[in-house]
């Protein structure tokens, strides 16, 4: 097969570049504030998402920060109880509804899928910017809610204590995920729209990297699901604003119908989370393993059928709430079911570096670092799949932990990776390797110190959500608390020698990784405006490293060399 892909500094009609003029890129085409709050560029509005959400996942980390000191004691001192359950639903609502949800395909995707794909933009940019807009518009209401008075019934909303019980700003903040959740779909079509129409001459199906097919997937479960807790969470507010009776008991409801309605979203919206991270690991482990994904169909629909099957296993959820023993049995059984397409993924990602040239810079070893801990989140969720162990493990720390082993250290893993990997790419300069490797270590340190202790303490009986607690699992929260303080201090430093290396850093040059894809090989860094002078043809598979190494090969055996 062909391993051509044209290349605009070498392709005929190309413009010859002027040595003299600085290149126009997308981040220096134009300076005014205008040019950035109205563009249309995908590119720029990765940078604002990239912006806004760290703006909530700070907020979100002190609320973290807060809870993590107040456990130090088993009495606490920092905050009173209702000051507490306000502070941990801060933390719950922010994180999910406007970080884990958001981050990886409304700043990666928005950034990178055009340029993988070889398009000049996303089939719509007008919405894309809308999208931008209606998230920054939900989560403005979500912190406001959480300023004047906060909520008290944590991030999962149950009735009748959000809709009859609670004094808080549960209208609020409700309003705020919904409309960042039209903000989601607008998104998710844009993708569908642009990666069905507007992929490059030769990118098939069968071309598409692995991270493109992962929001593929992602996408189609945010268009099939969103709407669905939308309307849950519309329902709860006509219940506590005008007394229309539809989960609480009081006004003829039934309290069950919302946990069924809203974990048929929350349970997929895990796989929205996690999928994208999936596919950011992929692109890491390939390129520095210097070899094509072992198994790669298999990877690709794995992603689909983890979108698939994610819609089948909410009632897992639900074990304690009442429903029969026999919708039990089946819903664990699907639960086991979805282990298997994630399994795949793993051993794939294994067997590609199994003999590959694995290469220590900082994101491969955030994507180790993921291997790691989305394994261990996996492993634990086997055992809350299982009716008899949930029943001993729900509502107590264990849920804590593994939920934070699959999301924190599944997508913020996965999240920090992607950044480190493409930031030359956005920025076209490189950061200092040795302070991203040496930070990288300390995410993983960091993050088990803090969560680990809590999958004893939760085994050991330690509810979630509790303001006081026995003496006797104190030092597991002390544990816990210290490792949040390594985890929060490895969270900041990225950002400043990420924003030093965009001003003083070297300059990247176009592939600083020796990466595939078509946003290395046929894109300037940063890119055009545009993205690429001349539209790239693509004539190869994905991932043709093995076609390198071979050549590697040839040349040290020509040479006498053993390699």
């Amino acid at each position: 097969m062909s391993t051509t892909i044209s290349n605009p500094s070498t392709a005929k009609g190309a413009p010859e570049p002027n040595p003299n003029e600085k290149p126009v890129n997308y981040i220096n085409v134009s300076h005014t504030l205008s040019s950035w709050l109205l563009t249309k560029d995908h590119k720029r509005i990765a940078l604002l998402y990239l912006f806004s959400v760290s703006i909530f996942f700070a907020i979100g980390g002190l609320a973290a920060g807060m809870i993590r000191a107040e456990l130090l004691f088993p009495r606490g001192s920092l905050l009173q109880s209702e000051g507490y359950n306000r502070m941990f639903t801060a933390h719950g609502a922010i994180m999910i509804f406007f970080f884990l949800l958001v981050a990886i395909p409304a700043i990666l995707g928005n950034f990178l899928i055009p340029l993988m794909i070889g398009a000049r933009d996303l089939a719509f940019p007008r919405l894309n910017l809308l999208s931008w807009y209606l998230y920054l518009l939900g989560g403005t209401f979500g912190v406001l809610g959480m300023i004047f008075g906060g909520v008290d019934v944590g991030w999962t909303f149950y009735t009748p204590l959000s809709s009859m019980y609670s004094n808080g700003q549960v209208t609020l903040v409700i309003m705020g995920a919904f409309i960042a959740g039209f903000s989601s779909i607008a998104t998710a079509v844009n993708f569908i729209a642009t990666i069905h129409k507007m992929r490059a001459p030769g990118m098939t199906w069968d071309r598409l990297p692995l991270y493109v097919w992962g929001h593929y997937a992602t996408s189609i479960i945010i268009i099939l699901g969103t709407p669905v807790v939308a309307m849950t969470l519309l329902l709860v507010v006509l219940e506590r604003t005008f007394g229309i009776g539809f989960f609480s008991p009081e006004l003829g409801g039934d309290p069950v119908l919302f946990q069924h309605m809203f974990w048929f979203y929350s349970h997929p919206a895990v796989y929205i989370m996690i999928l994208p991270g999936f596919s950011v690991i992929s692109e890491i482990i390939a390129c520095f393993s210097r070899k094509r994904i072992f198994g790669y169909h298999f990877v690709a629909f794995s992603s689909m059928a983890i979108a698939g099957l994610g819609f089948l296993v909410w009632g897992h959820h639900m074990y304690v709430a009442g429903q029969s023993m026999y919708q039990g049995t089946v819903f664990s059984l699907l639960s086991f079911l979805v282990a298997i397409p994630s399994a795949v993924k793993v051993f794939n990602w294994a067997a590609t570096m199994y003999k590959g040239s694995v290469i220590l810079e900082a994101p491969m070893i955030y994507a180790l670092g993921f291997l790691g801990l989305f394994t261990v989140g996996g492993l634990t969720g086997l055992y809350l799949a299982a009716m008899a162990v949930d029943v001993h493990l729900t509502a107590t720390y264990f849920i804590v932990a593994h939920f934070h082993y699959v999301m924190v250290g599944g997508t913020v893993l996965a999240f920090l990776g992607g950044i480190h990997f493409w930031w030359p790419k956005m920025t076209g300069k490189m950061f200092h390797r040795g302070y991203a490797k040496y930070n990288a270590v300390l995410v993983f340190v960091g993050f088990n110190l803090t969560f680990l202790p809590q999958f004893a303490a939760g085994f050991l009986g330690m509810p979630r959500r509790y303001h006081y607690y026995p003496e006797e699992y104190q030092v597991w929260m002390v544990i816990s608390s210290f490792g949040a303080l390594a985890l929060g201090a490895s969270l900041i430093f990225p950002v400043f020698y990420l924003l030093h290396s965009w001003k003083k850093g070297e300059d990247a040059g176009p592939n600083p990784w020796g990466a595939k894809g078509l946003e290395w090989e046929c894109a300037a860094s940063p890119p055009d405006p545009h993205n690429f002078l001349v539209t790239p043809i693509v004539t190869e598979e994905a991932y043709n490293y093995d076609a390198e190494a071979e050549e590697r090969e040839l040349a040290a055996a020509a040479r006498g060399e053993t390699l």
